[in-house]
């Protein structure tokens, strides 16, 4: 029994040794709880949308308050005519808009009946099916708080309208998603694993004092994986086209300027990850577990960042895969340039300086 005791000891001794994998075994189901609690969510929050009405009067007026008052919903911006409404759409401001038609109230006042217009953003079906529903319920809502003269037989009549996506196709949405997954696993979790698995068999010394400079032994391990990377979007893209009927609205070119700039992000992820782990098995935790988690579940991939608590939307601002995933749809599904995602452009190039310059330094200390 003693004899037992003392090696339980010894693993328990072997296992605390390594505290960046302690650290991720003991924190790793709490993350994991609250993204699960919060983030996975199919009810419609905090969603923008955009509102059209010439004839400001009471009863539209009351209606929008009403529906800007709800949780489901956020008033972004007020149109003035439908090119505002397409420009809310294209900047991202709104993934709904509400129409009223001309004269609102009279023509509920004199013929008992009136339409509103309900466009939704389809490049995701799910939510915008969803942004409907809400919309209508609060629209029913509002009809039975009127007189019942004016409800009788249901004054209002809402035309529902897909922009993008009107045969509500699901692959639209889950075509971006898996490029960004796709490329964050091969990148991300590869590079960090190649480059840890050096340090383990004590050869990344010896490479390092070879005549080669260390920046060309590093940019030597992670350039096997930006070409299988780029294989990896060719093939997507292709098989998104020709087999799933996804078409790419866009320019081709801004496409793969964005995807190469994300492949980049990703291999310099991988890099940083590298250099704070000192074994295989750490280094594919963080970048299995612990990375693949908030890309699926904070990046918009399955379920909006606007149905998350406020810190988990800010979390995901740090999540590289939330950008490149509304740049792919922006280019690929709504058939806009690059000029219109300078945003997403911008962040994915911050990000990739920083995250490249901070593995660097530390890659050399490291390894010194």
């Amino acid at each position: 029994m003693k004899q037992l005791l003392s090696f339980i000891r010894k693993e328990f001794h072997h296992i605390f040794r390594d505290r960046t994998t302690v650290m991720i075994l003991l924190l790793m189901p709490i993350i994991q709880i609250i993204l699960f609690g919060f983030a996975m969510s199919q009810e419609v929050k905090n969603t923008r949308i955009v509102v059209l009405a010439n004839n400001m009067d009471e009863v539209t007026r009351k209606l929008i308050e009403k529906i800007d008052a709800s949780s489901y919903f956020e008033v972004a911006v007020v149109a003035h005519n439908t090119k505002d409404i397409n420009v809310a759409f294209r900047d991202g401001k709104a993934k709904l808009a509400i129409v009223f038609e001309d004269h609102f109230a009279d023509n509920i006042k004199h013929t008992g009946k009136a339409n509103i217009q309900l466009i939704a953003d389809a490049t995701d079906p799910n939510a915008a099916t969803s942004f409907v529903f809400y919309a209508s319920n609060i629209i029913t809502a509002y009809q039975k708080e009127l007189t019942p003269v004016q409800t009788a037989g249901g004054f209002v009549q809402p035309e529902v309208k897909m922009l993008y996506n009107p045969q509500m196709v699901s692959a639209f949405n889950f075509v971006p998603g898996v490029l960004g997954m796709i490329m964050i696993l091969i990148c991300a979790m590869m590079t960090s694993i190649a480059i840890v698995r050096e340090k383990e068999m004590g050869t990344m010394e010896i490479l390092l004092v070879s005549p080669m400079k260390p920046i060309y032994t590093i940019l030597s391990k992670i350039a096997p994986y930006f070409v299988l990377s780029v294989v990896n979007f060719t093939t997507i893209i292709l098989l998104s086209v020709f087999v799933l009927n996804v078409p790419i609205a866009g320019s081709f070119i801004s496409l793969v300027v964005v995807s190469l700039l994300y492949i980049f992000v990703s291999l310099a992820l991988g890099l940083l990850i590298s250099t704070i782990t000192s074994s295989q098995l750490a280094a594919m935790l963080i970048s299995g577990m612990g990375l693949m988690m908030p890309v699926m579940l904070l990046s918009g991939m399955i379920f909006p960042v606007e149905n998350m608590p406020g810190v988990l939307r800010f979390i995901s601002n740090f999540v590289p895969t939330r950008w490149y995933i509304d740049a792919v749809k922006t280019i690929m599904i709504k058939g806009l340039s690059i000029m219109d995602v300078t945003k997403d452009v911008g962040v994915l190039a911050l990000m990739a300086t920083v995250l490249i310059i901070v593995s660097m330094k530390k890659f050399k200390v490291r390894l010194e």
